[in-house]
């Protein structure tokens, strides 16, 4: 991209209003707080300015960790084979023991979603594995909502060529900025407003939720029939939630869902997708399987089936859900039209499951439960958590309670 002195295809104050909603609406993050970062090098923009917003916010240290597209490349293709079984454990430990020290997490994405489409898929299958079960310490802090936690996205080059294919790449950036500015609710004046409101919105749909104390979920669509058990004490999450330190946080920004635990070992049925999975430099396309007892046990793709199959035979959780989350076909990300090769965008443009790792959170108490309690209450366990969608405007969803009485829930894709 040729460089600017003037000027940039990403607007300077949305990107600034974007840092200050991560910091304030996204974190919460509280005055002596500590910082824990991630992002990609390109990033740097976005980096530097929520390290302004939250050292004004009173942050005690802010400690950026950046990857490299050019330097994950240069493992693929000039590493040993035997480091792809390898992964940095020391570094996921010191994650792992600054989040029990209250030190907040904030991940930049803004990755090229397809880098390694042309790498050896069994690496990237090795390397995957082995980064899931050094990161499961620190995961595990960030599933239990140990401490505040957000994800918010940066239009880097590479990701924007991905999403608009056939202009330039100054123009894709602005094209792919402006629909993350407008996705993250920061193309108004006041973002922090709107969020409010937006959260509030929320709320209403969880509490409705709650209130109604459903058995299961029973999804009707063309090549779906599915009927989802829901965890013993299952509870509805959308938007703001506090973590176990007491910060009100909204863990993904955007987000357009509300979400819970299902029984793992209660789901029966078939279910397609309804958009394509981008997943480690593959899109996986037409996804159908099949669940007996809350176990997949046949997986099908049109495009990306062998990775479908290495990613389900991660562990046994893999092929169990973790996460069921509802998402109206009206949302804004839909209504976008736009495929953003990344599951936070993505998986709110639809009503969607995860295979593998449930949430404790989405549990009545869920803080104070033991992992033994989690389990025998349906919470699944596995190295993945891996959205995909399975909502459109032909989805009917039945909420059926304790007395096998039924309860419309959506109806073409929209609340009922």
């Amino acid at each position: 991209m040729t460089a600017h002195s003037s000027s940039t295809p990403i607007d300077p104050v949305k990107l600034d209003r974007l840092a200050e909603v991560a910091v304030k609406v996204g974190l919460g993050l509280r005055e002596g707080q500590d910082l824990l970062m991630t992002a990609p090098a390109v990033a740097l923009p976005l980096v530097r300015k929520i390290a302004e917003h939250a050292y004004k916010a009173g942050a005690g240290l802010v400690t950026p960790i950046l990857s490299d597209e050019a330097v994950t490349l240069a493992r693929y293709r000039f590493g040993h084979d035997g480091g792809f079984d390898r992964a940095a454990n020391w570094l996921y430990d010191g994650m792992a023991k600054a989040f029990s020290a209250n030190t907040a997490r904030l991940a930049i994405v803004g990755d090229n979603p397809m880098l390694l489409s042309g790498e050896d898929p069994v690496r990237v299958a090795r390397a995957s594995k082995a980064n899931s079960m050094a990161y499961q310490p620190a995961l595990e802090k960030i599933v239990n909502f140990d401490t505040n936690w957000n994800i918010v996205a940066y239009p880097s080059p590479s990701w924007a060529k991905q999403v608009f294919p056939d202009v330039a790449e100054d123009v894709a950036v602005a094209k792919l900025a402006a629909a993350i500015f407008a996705a993250s609710r920061v193309d108004s004046d006041n973002a922090i407003a709107a969020w409010d409101k937006h959260n509030a919105v929320l709320r209403e749909r969880t509490q409705w939720l709650n209130g109604q104390r459903f058995r299961e979920l029973h999804y009707s669509a063309p090549g779906t029939d599915l009927t989802i058990g829901l965890a013993d004490g299952h509870e509805w999450e959308g938007g703001a939630s506090s973590a176990k330190n007491g910060i009100t946080c909204n863990a993904n920004i955007p987000t357009e869902e509300v979400f819970t635990t299902p029984h793992c070992r209660r789901v029966s049925g078939h279910v397609v997708s309804s958009k394509p999975l981008s997943y480690q430099g593959t899109l996986i396309d037409n996804i159908a399987v099949k669940f007996e007892e809350g176990r997949i046990v046949e997986a099908r793709a049109s495009r990306g089936e062998e990775v479908l199959s290495k990613v389900l035979d991660t562990d046994e959780g893999a092929r169990r859900l973790g996460e069921v989350a509802l998402v109206p076909h009206s949302s804004p990300i839909s209504k976008s039209g736009l495929l953003f090769f990344n599951t936070l965008f993505d998986e709110n443009a639809a009503s969607h499951i995860a295979l593998g790792q449930c949430y404790s959170k989405c549990f009545i108490d869920g803080a104070n439960l033991t992992t033994q309690q989690i389990v025998a209450r349906g919470g699944n366990q596995s190295l993945i958590h891996i959205d995909w969608m399975i909502g459109s405007d032909k989805t009917d969803i039945d909420g059926i309670r304790a007395d096998s009485s039924r309860v419309p829930v959506f109806r073409q894709g929209e609340w009922a």
